[in-house]
């Protein structure tokens, strides 16, 4: 969940060509999915648990607006981990962001519900959507935008082979505060990482 307690700043993270592909399992009991019509609900759920929406509704318009209008490219895009029975409780979405001409590959809207944190869910819907990123878009330059909130994420996402990227200004055109946010959360991510 977000920790709203910071001052908020948005952090870019980078991760390079040929950087070794995380490795992490889903523990017994969940399995991945992909995107089929309806899960925006699910989807809008998931990301609301995680206080980045206040309320379901407004994610599932959120995601139908900006990503549902690219059917064939969000149901190969956007990867689910589900319970046996098929609930869904953690997203990752494997997108791009254009800045002139350039376009980008981006990771966008990695959560988990609260419930199901420490599991080991993050790390490894985090590693299958680097590997289906690769997948889709060859070994290259992506980024993943993030925040000060999110600083229990970073810490994964370094540990998923992402730098904090504090020289590009606007990859992808998001404004990158990464150097004002490390004077908040520098402490926080260098925790240990087996927490």
């Amino acid at each position: 969940m977000l920790d709203k307690s910071l001052e908020y700043y948005r952090v870019i993270m980078k991760r390079e060509a040929g950087t070794p592909l995380p490795q992490a399992d889903l523990p017994e009991g969940f399995r991945f999915a992909l995107y089929r019509d309806g899960d925006e609900q699910a989807w809008g759920e998931i990301e609301t648990s995680v206080l980045e929406f206040e309320q379901t509704e407004e994610a599932v318009r959120y995601f139908r607006e900006n990503y549902a209008a690219y059917a064939t490219e969000v149901k190969r895009r956007t990867l689910f981990v589900e319970r046996e029975d098929g609930k869904k409780v953690a997203t990752f979405t494997a997108w791009w962001n254009y800045t002139g001409r350039r376009r980008y590959p981006f990771m966008h809207w990695v959560a988990v519900k609260p419930r199901y944190q420490g599991l080991g869910l993050g790390k490894a819907i985090i590693a299958r959507g680097v590997r289906l990123m690769t997948e889709l878009e060859g070994d290259c330059v992506m980024y993943i935008p993030t925040q000060t909130w999110s600083h229990k994420a970073i810490r994964l996402y370094l540990w998923a082979g992402f730098e904090l990227e504090t020289e590009e200004p606007e990859p992808g055109g998001v404004i990158n505060q990464t150097k004002q946010a490390l004077e908040l959360i520098r402490h926080l991510i260098e925790e240990r990482s087996d927490r």
